[in-house]
């Protein structure tokens, strides 16, 4: 049992010391430990102390290089500035030297305004005793005169009227009487050459065109199909245009015959649009020549706006302008109407011109002046008279 105790009191005792050695070990490693973080911890402190100061030192200099750029830039500025004011200084002295040299100037005028207008005014006086003196030796010459002729100034004065007036009237008739066989004698030579010199200056186009028109096929077959089965297509062809067709012996051609020269147009168009086609029957040819009717009825409006364009005439009234396009389609003694109006139109624009008139209104009265042959077949009359009322009632009046 002593053993036992002893082992155990041993047991305890080595076990505080290797307690107290292990405590007293861990101490010394804690104790160098902490001289170690104490010493890095002086030198981390050292090390940011320098670096603080070296990037205070930095901050300084970049401070003063700041500052230095500021002022310099100050400077130039303010350099740049006096050397605008001193620019704006010598500008002012140059305008006041000019103001000055001005001053001077209008002085000196002034100056001579004055001198001129005392020397003016001496020369109002001399010219006013002048005046005064001249019309007392006028009221002399004439009391002179009236006592020589016995007659008063008034008297004298009828006197002289009256026999100026007999030799004024003599000298009038001689010339009038001069001026009439003159005229006489050139009048005629005169109205030549204004004639000859219009026509000399217009040219124009004569056309010949009868009551047919002739329309060319393509091939013989084409007779055929144009009458129909029984006469059915030419009969509603010439119903709708108005126009006879005549069908003869005629190679690969038929003839449109008519007095109406508009229908005739009407009526070749819309068989040449049926023979292109090729479709020939009564319904498509009122179609067709409806159609053509359409399109007529704009290349009248086209043909009569461009005669007032080509002769220079403005202001016509929408119906007027489309008698002018009829007449395209009448002839008049082998002419055609419109080409002929647009030719005396220019004639007459021309010749008045030579006579110092008005063209503008010889024109338009040249150009209208047979605008009654274009309804003279719908209205009884004659084509002068048809026209000028037709155009009275649209309001072109007789002087213009």
């Amino acid at each position: 049992m002593n053993g036992a105790f002893l082992i155990v009191v041993f047991t305890v005792l080595g076990a505080a010391i290797g307690f107290g050695i292990a405590w007293f070990i861990m101490r010394r490693i804690g104790d160098t430990k902490i001289a170690n973080a104490e010493e890095f911890a002086r030198k981390v402190i050292a090390e940011a102390e320098k670096e603080a100061e070296i990037k205070k030192k930095e901050a300084l200099l970049e401070a003063k290089e700041e500052w230095y750029k500021v002022k310099s830039n100050f400077e130039r500025e303010l350099q740049n500035r006096r050397n605008e004011i001193q620019k704006v200084e010598r500008r002012l002295l140059d305008k006041e030297g000019g103001i000055d040299k001005k001053l001077e100037a209008l002085a000196r005028r002034e100056k001579d305004i004055q001198n001129r207008e005392r020397t003016l005014s001496g020369r109002e006086k001399g010219i006013t005793l002048r005046e005064q003196e001249m019309d007392k030796a006028i009221q002399m010459q004439n009391e002179k005169l009236e006592r020589i002729a016995q007659m008063t100034a008034e008297e004298a004065k009828r006197e002289l009227k009256g026999n100026l007036l007999a030799e004024a009237k003599v000298e009038a008739a001689a010339a009038i009487k001069e001026i009439k066989e003159n005229a006489e004698r050139n009048a005629e030579k005169e109205a030549r050459e204004v004639i000859i010199s219009a026509i000399y200056r217009c040219a124009a186009d004569h056309t010949v065109e009868s009551t047919v028109s002739v329309v060319n096929l393509p091939n013989e077959e084409m007779k055929g199909r144009i009458i129909g089965r029984e006469g059915r297509n030419i009969r509603s062809f010439e119903t709708a245009t108005g126009i006879d067709v005549i069908v003869d012996d005629t190679p690969e051609a038929v003839i449109l015959s008519g007095y109406d020269p508009v229908r005739r147009e009407v009526a070749r168009m819309a068989l040449e649009k049926l023979i292109t086609d090729g479709r020939i029957h009564p319904t498509r040819i009122e179609e067709v020549v409806e159609k053509s009717q359409k399109e007529m009825e704009m290349i009248i409006r086209e043909t009569g706006e461009q005669a007032c364009f080509d002769v220079g005439v403005q202001g016509l009234h929408l119906d007027i302008i489309k008698l002018l396009g009829k007449l395209r389609y009448r002839t008049s003694y082998g002419q055609n109407v419109l080409q002929h109006s647009k030719e005396v139109a220019i004639l007459a624009g021309l010749m008045a011109a030579e006579l110092g008139l008005d063209p503008n209104i010889a024109k338009r009265g040249g150009l209208l002046h047979d605008i009654g042959k274009a309804i003279d077949r719908e209205t009884e009359g004659t084509h002068t008279e048809i026209g000028a009322n037709f155009l009275s009632r649209l309001g072109e009046s007789p002087i213009r």
